[in-house]
C-alpha cells in the first residue's frame, strides 16, 4: 500500500509539473494579445525618435506572439520628463519601455531629479555612442580645416539643457582647447538646435552620428558650410575607444585634438569631468528600459529580442538607409548591475558638473 501511495503521489506531481508553464513558454506567452509602447523622452523628428520608429518597425517578429508596437512622445526638460513619467507613473507590466537619450547622465549627476532612482529600473539594451562636434565655416576670419577653430571669433555654442552630457561635453572641449566662446540654452529638441544652427544663430554645435549622417553632413558638409571638429571617444577599460558608427568618418577625435594643439590633456577638474562623461555617458547614449521591478518574463523577451534585432538584415539595411547607420546595442542579463555600476561617480566629479553647468548663459 506504501508503494502505492507513493507511486500515485508522484504521478500526481508529475500531472501538475505538466500543467505549469515552464519559463520558456511563460516568456514565449507573455506578449501574447498585448501592445508594445515604446516612450521616447524627447519630441519627434530628432533622432532618438527616428531610432525608436525604427525599432518598432521591427521589433516585434523578435519577440514572441509578436505585439503591436507603438511610439509616445513625452518631450521635455532635457529628457527628464519621459525618464521620470516611466518611473513613476507607467504600469509595471510589460507594456511600455523607454527609450531615451540623455536619461542616465542626468541621472548620474542629478539623482535627486528622480524620485524613483533610475538605477532600480530595469535595463534592456544601451547604445554606445561619440557625438561629433561641428562648426560652421562662415566665422571670422574663416574656417578652412579643423584647428582653425583655435582662431575663431565670436563662438557661440548652443544646446537644450546645461546639464546635459551633449552640452556639458561640447562646452569642457571648447575650454580644453581654450576656445572663447558664448553658450546658450533652452531649446526644445534636437530638431529645433539644429534648425537654428542652419539659421546661423548657433554657430558650433554637437550631434549624434546619425544625426550628422542624415542633417548635418549632406546638407551643409558637402557644400561647404560646415567642417567637423572632433569627435568625443568611449572611455573603456582605462582607455579612448572609437565609437562603430565613427570609425568610416576619418574624424580625429577630441582628446587627440587637444592633445596635438595643447601638447596633453589637462590634469584638471574639467578633464576628469570629461572622462567621467565618456566613461558611462559613451556607453550609455541610448537606454531601452522597462519601469523597476517588471515582469521577468518581460525582461527577458526583450532582451532576447534586441539581441537578435542587431543581427537582423532587414534592420540593418533600413538603418543605415534611413539614418546613415546600423546602431550597435550591448544586452545581457547582466545589464541592471552594469547600470548601477556606470551610474554611480564619485561625489566630486558629481559637484564639479553640477557648478560647471551653472555657471553659463542662458537663453
Amino acid at each position: 500500500m506504501a508503494t502505492t501511495a507513493r507511486a500515485s503521489a508522484l504521478l500526481a506531481l508529475a500531472a501538475v509539473t505538466l500543467t505549469q508553464p515552464s519559463p520558456v513558454n511563460a516568456q514565449s506567452e507573455f506578449y501574447a494579445g498585448k501592445r508594445l509602447t515604446i516612450l521616447v523622452n524627447y519630441d519627434a523628428g530628432g533622432p532618438t525618435d527616428f531610432e525608436a520608429r525604427l525599432i518598432a518597425r521591427h521589433l516585434a517578429r523578435h519577440i514572441p506572439s509578436q505585439p503591436a508596437v507603438i511610439v509616445q512622445n513625452m518631450g521635455g526638460a532635457g529628457g527628464i520628463i519621459g525618464a521620470k513619467y516611466l518611473g513613476e507613473k507607467a504600469q509595471r507590466d510589460g507594456t511600455m519601455v523607454g527609450y531615451f537619450t540623455a536619461a542616465a547622465q542626468h541621472a548620474a549627476f542629478s539623482p535627486e531629479k528622480f524620485p524613483v532612482d533610475f538605477r532600480t529600473y530595469d535595463f534592456i539594451a544601451y547604445m554606445p555612442n561619440g557625438r561629433i562636434h561641428f562648426m560652421r565655416t562662415d566665422l571670422k576670419p574663416g574656417i578652412k580645416q579643423a584647428r582653425d577653430v583655435m582662431k575663431a571669433e565670436g563662438v557661440v555654442a548652443g544646446g537644450l539643457t546645461a546639464d546635459s552630457p551633449k552640452d556639458l561635453a561640447m562646452r569642457m572641449v571648447l575650454d580644453m582647447l581654450g576656445v572663447p566662446h558664448k553658450y546658450v540654452t533652452g531649446y526644445n529638441s534636437s530638431s529645433h538646435a539644429t534648425l537654428a544652427f542652419q539659421r546661423g544663430e548657433l554657430n558650433f554645435y554637437s550631434d549624434s552620428p546619425s544625426a550628422y549622417l542624415t542633417k548635418i553632413e549632406p546638407a551643409m558638409v558637402k557644400k561647404g558650410e560646415v567642417l567637423p571638429v572632433c569627435f568625443d571617444p568611449i572611455f573603456r577599460g582605462g582607455q579612448y575607444v572609437v565609437p562603430a558608427q565613427i570609425k568610416p568618418l576619418g574624424i580625429q577625435s577630441c582628446p587627440d585634438m587637444i592633445r596635438d594643439v595643447k601638447g596633453a590633456m589637462p590634469d584638471n577638474d574639467i578633464a576628469k569631468a570629461y572622462i567621467a562623461l565618456l566613461s558611462f555617458a559613451g556607453t550609455m547614449y541610448r537606454t531601452l528600459t522597462l519601469p523597476p521591478n517588471s515582469p521577468k518574463e518581460a525582461v527577458a523577451a526583450l532582451r532576447v529580442a534586441m539581441k537578435r534585432l542587431a543581427e537582423d538584415k532587414d534592420f540593418i539595411e533600413e538603418a543605415q538607409r534611413t539614418i546613415g547607420e546600423a546602431p550597435e546595442y550591448i544586452t545581457g542579463d547582466d545589464a541592471n548591475d552594469d547600470a548601477k555600476r556606470l551610474l554611480t561617480i564619485e561625489p566630486s566629479i558629481r559637484t564639479f558638473i553640477v557648478d560647471y553647468a551653472r555657471k553659463t548663459d542662458r537663453k
